[in-house]
């Protein structure tokens, strides 16, 4: 049955802090407006445009652990409205996310876009797929110009999302994105020092 972030999300207790704070009301319309019918083109692009994306899970003695997961955009692949997926490389050796999706495959996800400010969030049951187990779908998601070893592939089934609001997110910018933004002004000193050069040697000096 399809669910919503806020069914999911809204425990008793937050209930209770939100009837305190005043913002109960709100977030009751929103339970019973918004339910999960798949992910829409904008969440798909989004996704797709990332290069990294934090994934919490719960061990068996009830202590969540948040991990960092990244690699190359578009790393993590949208197979379709209700799924994503991604080929988990070898690390650290800890295991500890993977070990806790042993006994609890719940999963929140948080994916951050900091120059502009976005973040959406998601509620999901993962599944861990041994590479050998399902060669298609390794196919779809392998990252063949990506030098680390990979380990498993991992799939997660969307339960529900939500689009964060933009406040407090410090923007920050990958080399990459400032090399784009900055590529117009290297191109124009660039084209200056070939007109100074030029110039010089006109002149003799």
């Amino acid at each position: 049955m399809a669910k919503n972030f806020a069914e999911i999300g809204f425990s008793l207790a937050a209930k209770k802090l939100q009837e305190k704070h005043g913002s109960r009301a709100t977030y009751s319309r929103m339970e019973k407006q918004t339910t999960y019918t798949g992910l829409g083109k904008y969440e798909q692009s989004f996704i797709a445009q990332r290069d990294s994306f934090y994934m919490a899970t719960t061990g068996e003695n009830g202590f969540p652990y948040i991990q960092h997961r990244g690699g190359p955009k578009g790393f993590l692949k949208v197979l379709d409205e209700n799924r994503l997926g991604f080929v988990d490389f070898k690390g650290n050796m800890q295991y500890i996310s993977v070990g806790n999706l042993v006994t609890n495959n719940k999963v929140s996800l948080f994916m951050v876009d900091y120059p502009n400010k976005r973040r959406l969030k998601l509620y999901a049951k993962a599944e861990i797929i041994e590479l050998n187990d399902n060669p298609e779908l390794f196919q779809k998601l392998d990252l063949e110009e990506y030098k680390f070893k990979p380990e498993r592939m991992m799939v997660f089934n969307i339960e529900a999302f939500d689009w964060n609001c933009p406040q407090h997110i410090t923007p920050r910018f990958t080399v990459e994105e400032i090399e784009e933004v900055l590529k117009p002004q290297y191109e124009h000193i660039k084209n200056l020092e070939a007109e100074i050069a030029e110039l010089k040697a006109k002149l003799g000096l």
